[in-house]
């Protein structure tokens, strides 16, 4: 986990191919589809980069059981960029994600991501906060 950390945090493309296997299937909320492969998870990185450019990920906690990660993220970051339509606000953000992870081979086969997407929302002003 650590290893994948260090790719989503830097995007780099040689690390995604260590960490994730070209088989992985991904189930993103972003994406009505399932995403495959390092370039399936790039494509997600893509986006949240293009609309939070310094975005970051801070690995809070992980509860292992045999080839099935759960793995609590905070995702901070600058609003510097479209969001599912909504223009830069330069607000920052600071939300929770819940994501598991299945792994093979020490690889990633698969990710269900579960991000505070309504969360993001508030923080960037597209819904009104609580």
């Amino acid at each position: 986990m650590n290893r994948f950390v260090e790719f989503i945090n830097t995007g780099n493309e040689d690390l995604a191919r260590e960490v994730i296997s070209p088989d992985a299937v991904f189930h993103a909320p972003s994406h009505p589809e399932p995403l495959r492969g390092p370039d399936g998870y790039m494509e997600v990185l893509g986006m949240m980069r293009g609309a939070f450019p310094d975005v970051q990920w801070t690995l809070e906690e992980t509860v292992t059981e045999g080839e099935t990660v759960a793995a609590r993220f905070t995702m901070r970051g600058t609003h510097d960029g479209e969001f599912f339509g909504i223009p830069a606000s330069g607000n920052k953000i600071s939300v929770q994600a819940m994501n598991f992870y299945y792994l093979a081979d020490g690889r990633i086969v698969g990710e269900r991501g579960q991000p505070d997407l309504l969360g993001v929302m508030q923080q960037i002003g597209a819904v009104p906060g609580p």
